[in-house]
């Protein structure tokens, strides 16, 4: 334990460091990200943390993929290139509400919560980013009326694929955590997609509204993701 938490620190370092030069994240985006990753390390150990790494190594690449074209479109800013400490917290506080709940209960539907969030995150990150150059007639999610590529809400065929990559990429993480295998991979399966268009359903609704802003629509869907995967994995008996 002590030598993988000593990886995981060597590792915090050098993606912080990756991240500042390669403007992935502005100085206040880098102490939010050292102060989650660490607590997510200690607090759960290796392969939460080693999910969340996951995230931010295909959240920084879906983001800067085609990013030039995303600009030319209008569905991205160029100041969105660089984040900021807003949406480090957006994404990386309801995995830590869930995962402080599972190190005083020590209980798996805890640890479906943890990584429902995360799926949610990584889910919803994909979605946006590669569903704004690869979705095809983008519609939005409460009517299905077309809009165009990069509004809030707005879904695509490419981009819910996306997302299941996306979801799919967290689950093999939580397993060595359980020996209910099938239905905490179901659990974090569903959770993460439910979560990931709860985030669209409230960007069409109080995001397009003014009520939430990106970074607050990505918390509350982290936290709907997590528990709907802690709920699924309780009824699927784990």
């Amino acid at each position: 334990m002590q030598a993988s938490t000593e990886v995981g620190f060597g590792l915090i370092a050098a993606l912080a460091a990756a991240a500042y030069r390669m403007g992935a994240l502005d100085d206040k985006g880098i102490a939010a990200s050292i102060v989650i990753g660490s607590l997510v390390l200690l607090l759960g150990g290796i392969y939460p943390f080693l999910a969340l790494v996951t995230f931010v190594v295909a959240g920084v690449a879906a983001t800067r993929y085609r990013f030039r074209e995303k600009v030319r479109m209008g569905s991205s800013q160029g100041y969105e290139k660089t984040r900021s400490a807003g949406n480090v917290l957006g994404n990386g506080l309801g995995v830590l509400l869930f995962l402080i709940i599972e190190m005083i209960t020590r209980r798996d539907v805890f640890w479906a919560a943890t990584f429902s969030a995360i799926a949610t995150v990584n889910g919803d990150t994909l979605a946006s980013e590669l569903g704004k150059v690869l979705g095809k007639r983008p519609r939005l999610i409460t009517n299905l009326k077309p809009v165009r590529p990069g509004t809030n809400g707005g879904i695509t065929i490419q981009g819910e694929l996306a997302a299941l990559l996306g979801v799919g990429m967290i689950v093999p993480f939580v397993l060595p955590l359980t020996s209910h295998w099938l239905q905490m991979a179901l659990a974090v399966g569903f959770g993460g997609l439910i979560g990931v268009n709860a985030d669209s359903l409230i960007g069409a609704t109080l995001e397009n509204k003014g009520i939430t802003d990106n970074n607050t629509t990505n918390l509350i869907a982290s936290v709907i993701g997590g528990l709907t995967g802690g709920l699924a994995f309780f009824l699927l008996g784990g």
